[in-house]
């Protein structure tokens, strides 16, 4: 079916269990509307009133009948859920080795950034037979990332991550498209991925000169917006100290509970003061409006990348599993 216009081709693996899905609704629609059209042709012309004077027999109901086409129609939604879901719940959790790049959605681009430092606009180099997991935010408007060989789309909203993931099975060049309209250039917002072999993309990586790491550079950013005064790395600061902090759970000020993912830690740099760790003061000020979304990102990078050192403690209200 890859070979049809309607039915592009298929790159990723989840790809065929998406087009497997596809195809077992089209044929259930079909069906069913032959069956209904069909029958209420037949029905038209075996019953219709053949004189002014033709009364149609009396019908009080058939228990038989309403059972059938209650529990038959209830037993294909069940699977159409069922199969969906299975569909649904894969393509929502990326495996643990899969690759980590970042998405930026902007009036009418794509900015995306390996963890090497490697930037690209409407252009993605990933290598086949890895998983590539996408954690995507956008600068303005509602986008939406969409590969069609990859049967993966994934809306891109302001002030929030969404993620997406694919392991692409063939190598090649494939269309992206926003298929959220964003703008008067919403059409214009297209790009390609590129899927290499791994030896061609490790040659790509590594070429070019980029200024550093995602984590290198958030270090540095760091330093310069002097969060290095508060956050401590031997916990004496002001603020809790960083190290260790990403995937542990930290105790809130009034009893909540949060996981330490990159969602809440671009919200407590944008939004200090909606989720205070126990045992602080809400002393952080914003840094809303001082960073850029892809400066937000060097910061979670290099947050994630301190984990815990010798001679060091967990700050309070920060449990690890």
């Amino acid at each position: 079916m890859g070979s049809l216009p309607l039915f592009p081709e298929q790159a990723s693996t989840i790809a065929p269990e998406v087009d497997h899905l596809l195809y077992f609704l089209l044929a259930v629609s079909v069906f069913f509307t032959l069956l209904i059209f069909g029958a209420i042709f037949y029905f038209a012309i075996r019953y219709r009133r053949r004189s002014e004077h033709e009364l149609p027999p009396v019908v009080h109901g058939g228990l038989a009948l309403e059972i059938l086409w209650t529990v038959i129609p209830f037993g294909l939604t069940m699977v159409m859920f069922t199969w969906g879901a299975e569909v649904f719940f894969k393509e929502s959790r990326p495996p643990d080795d899969a690759i980590q790049i970042y998405a930026v959605g902007k009036q009418w681009m794509w900015k995306l950034e390996h963890l090497e430092g490697q930037r690209e606009i409407n252009e993605l180099h990933i290598p086949l037979g890895r998983a590539v997991r996408l954690t995507m935010t956008s600068e303005d408007a509602i986008h939406s990332f969409f590969v069609p060989a990859f049967r993966t789309k994934q809306d891109v909203v302001p002030g929030r991550y969404t993620t997406t993931w694919f392991q692409p099975t063939k190598p090649g060049k494939y269309h992206l498209f926003c298929a959220e309209y964003c703008g008067n250039r919403h059409s214009g917002m297209i790009g390609w991925v590129y899927v290499m072999e791994p030896q061609d993309y490790q040659t790509w990586l590594s070429g070019g000169a980029p200024e550093g790491t995602l984590a290198e550079n958030g270090q540095k950013l760091f330093t310069q917006l002097a969060c290095v005064n508060c956050h401590k790395a031997d916990n004496q600061g002001r603020c809790p100290t960083l190290v260790g902090l990403f995937g542990n759970t930290v105790e809130l000020t009034g009893g909540g509970k949060v996981k330490a993912d990159e969602a809440y830690i671009r919200e407590s740099i944008l939004r200090p003061q909606a989720k205070i760790v126990k045992g602080y003061e809400p002393v952080m000020p914003t840094f809303q409006g001082l960073v850029t979304e892809d400066q937000v990102l060097q910061l979670v990078e290099y947050i994630k990348s301190i984990g815990p050192q010798p001679g060091t403690r967990a700050a309070p209200g920060v449990r690890t599993p």
